[in-house]
């Protein structure tokens, strides 16, 4: 027996556990899948059920809020707590969720187990970044987190072009019903890799106060943007977001996320994230908005068109982590989210028609860009994360994600619709989305402090 084969592996190689990262990497394709999935399936639903489509966006739109509101309670809840059995019990009621949603006999059903399955997905969302963090060394923690930051946004790009292939095929239950096998699969993987052992401790109550709160503000914002274009005095809703946002600051759950921003010096990065996300989410439902009705293309067509983006965003997310690894995680970042404003901007100038090589084109440096941007982003908010705060600092990146992509449609929904509408409208949104993208660059490039051996 040779030497090589009995010799013991470097004590490195038995910190790495890449299957983690590739189970963080599965929760988040996963949880970002099934906040954008149901977009297109709106009409269909408002059709099935027979209720209006605005109460049939209930159905992305409580999942959204609960999300939002949950992400950051979930992270104090968390911090030092036992991963396994939170991870297990919430992929298990989150996909217990989705075959309720399936199986909807009417609209309150639905929205009901919508709300539900955005409680269980905010573990999710927590643990992600908290899994591909600890599951390797530091000097390769930006190429682990490039997995579930890359994973995460195919996710959240994917859903609307899966979302058309079945409504045209199968109906809008399909929506639902696509996602048990990849739980499946997370279930197995968790099963067999985590940990044995840890008991969770019950949230207080003053957690469930802080959801209320983040809820009613971040609410209050989107109901502001959403009913603007039917009447610009809707607006001034925003002003009760300010009391909610006051009250929460004050209180212990506001103070321990502002105590890990300052700590942390992240909250520029942080406010990049929420900026690149929302620049790409207002650009993505306003070409899927002219596709559709000034185009006339089918939901399945404007899915595979739109699938540009998380193409080349694939091949460029290991590329950003190795990047990070070697050149530094804050310059890999910025010039990632260069690139991706750049693809924002160039469709702003598009004319009255949109020849489908044209969109795929610009939708593919923007992607190039998201995929270099995305783990090291992420690397930047986990490596500088204070000790014993890790799901914090993970659910505080979470939540600007979210919450960007919860933000962008809504503005672009308010530019449109005040615009006029039509064809200027959707030019306006586009340059709305692409300044808003543009924002995250010199956060990235100057804002924050350096994390510790970069």
């Amino acid at each position: 027996m040779t030497t090589e084969r009995t010799a013991p592996a470097p004590a490195g190689a038995r910190l790495d556990r890449w299957p983690l990262v590739g189970l963080a990497g599965l929760l988040a394709f996963l949880a970002m899948l099934d906040l954008n999935i149901v977009t297109v399936a709106v009409p269909s639903i408002a059709e099935g059920l027979d209720v209006p489509p605005e109460t049939a966006q209930w159905a992305g739109l409580g999942y959204q809020l609960a999300v939002v509101a949950l992400l950051l309670p979930a992270g104090r809840w968390l911090d030092g707590g036992a991963v396994r059995p939170a991870l297990l019990g919430s992929l298990t009621g989150f996909a217990l969720c989705s075959a309720a949603a399936a199986g909807a006999p009417g609209a309150g059903w639905l929205i009901g187990a919508r709300i539900a399955q955005g409680c269980f997905a905010v573990v999710l969302f927590v643990l992600m970044p908290v899994l591909a963090a600890t599951a390797v060394r530091p000097e390769l923690r930006a190429r682990a987190m490039s997995v579930p930051a890359t994973l995460g946004p195919l996710g959240a790009v994917t859903g609307p072009a899966v979302g058309g292939l079945l409504l045209d095929h199968l109906g809008w239950r399909a929506v639902f019903l696509v996602k048990l096998p990849l739980c499946l699969v997370a279930l197995v993987l968790a099963h067999r890799h985590l940990v044995p052992g840890g008991r969770l401790h019950r949230p207080d109550r003053r957690a469930l106060a802080d959801a209320a709160l983040v809820g009613a503000a971040v609410g209050a914002v989107l109901l502001a943007l959403t009913l603007a274009p039917d009447s610009p005095a809707w607006l001034l809703l925003v002003l009760a977001a300010g009391p909610c946002a006051a009250l929460w600051l004050r209180g212990p759950g506001g103070r321990t996320v502002v105590s890990v921003l300052r700590d942390s010096g992240s909250s520029a990065v942080n406010a990049a994230v929420l900026a690149i996300a929302a620049g790409f989410a207002a650009m993505h439902y306003l070409l899927s908005l002219h596709l559709q009705r000034e185009e006339g293309a089918g939901a399945t067509a404007t899915g595979l068109t739109v699938l540009a983006f998380p193409a080349a965003m694939g091949l460029a997310g290991p590329l950003g982590g190795r990047l990070a690894d070697r050149f530094g995680a804050r310059p890999t970042a910025a010039a990632g989210a260069a690139l991706t404003a750049l693809g924002l901007l160039l469709l702003v100038p598009l004319g009255d028609t949109w020849p489908t090589a044209s969109i795929v084109w610009r939708l593919a440096l923007a992607g190039l860009g998201m995929g270099l941007y995305g783990g090291p982003g992420q690397a930047l908010v986990m490596s500088c994360a204070p000790p014993g705060r890790l799901a914090t600092a993970g659910s505080t990146v979470q939540l600007a994600r979210s919450l960007g992509f919860a933000l962008g449609p809504a503005l672009a929904t308010a530019v449109w619709g005040l615009a006029g509408r039509g064809e200027g409208g959707v030019h306006a949104g586009l340059a709305a989305a692409a300044l808003t993208g543009c924002l995250a660059v010199p956060l990235l490039a100057l804002g924050g402090r350096r994390p510790a051996g970069r």
